[in-house]
């Protein structure tokens, strides 16, 4: 039978923007307190409505700024709605924004322990997969190296290292293997395979690549300028989002 696992209900997301471009905090606050600051409304997303099941993956597409990435913080409890709600049914592993989480001035290793405290990871975890976490990441050479010197591919390794050094019920992947080499992309899909086929991980995955959201998903939501615009088998709808960028 059929267990939701994530349960997004009728999700809205407003953002106050302001109207003017402000160079400096002090600006900012002396507008505040003449009240010539003034906001306009942006709709990030409108009434988005699904159903995610414990072991599907789920690729989300769309066209840039349609709401992808919001809808994943919010499923990740990073945002709160401004109307609707998620309801989550197990622990999560994301892989949001490219080295949240981590210090930059601080070197690797540090950041591998670091990055798994924010995850729930004690350190005795951490302790006994770190190798693993090293040798799948491949930064041995680099570890004792302040981060801030790494490229945006191996930090993206090192995270995604370290969020799958556990089995996640859910794991949610937005744009983090876009930076890595192909080799590493293929190797981070495989980890990926391996836990949703052998311990029923859920996946939610964003990328810009369509044809790696094929690969990778069974099933797709199509998200555009806010609005849900198509779910359902990820080929149907993949195919559906070509035709309108054609």
């Amino acid at each position: 039978m059929s267990e939701p696992i994530i349960v997004v209900n009728h999700v809205s997301m407003m953002f106050n923007i302001a109207s003017e471009q402000l160079n400096s905090l002090k600006e900012y606050f002396i507008k505040i307190m003449r009240r010539q600051l003034h906001f306009k409304k942006f709709m990030a997303l409108e009434d988005i409505d699904f159903v995610v099941n414990r072991g599907e993956q789920y690729g989300i597409v769309g066209t840039n700024g349609s709401g992808k990435s919001t809808l994943l913080k919010i499923i990740a409890g990073v945002l709160e709605p401004t109307e609707g709600r998620v309801a989550i049914g197990g622990t999560i592993a994301p892989l949001i924004e490219l080295g949240a989480g981590f210090d930059m001035e601080l070197t690797a290793r540090e950041n591998i322990y670091l990055n798994g405290a924010l995850l729930g990871y004690s350190k005795e975890f951490i302790n006994e997969r770190f190798d693993d976490i090293v040798d799948f990441a491949e930064v041995r050479d680099f570890l004792d190296m302040p981060m801030k010197n790494y490229s945006s591919g191996m930090v993206a390794r090192v995270a995604f290292a370290v969020a799958t050094a556990t089995i996640p019920d859910i794991l949610v992947v937005d744009e983090a293997l876009s930076v890595g080499d192909f080799i590493f992309q293929e190797k981070c899909e495989r980890r990926i395979a391996e836990l949703v086929q052998e311990h029923q991980t859920t996946l939610l995955f964003v990328s810009h690549s369509i044809e790696q959201v094929e690969r990778v998903c069974k099933k797709a939501v199509w998200i555009e300028k806010g609005h849900m615009r198509m779910i359902g088998d990820v080929q149907d709808v993949c195919e559906a989002y070509r035709n309108l960028n054609a």
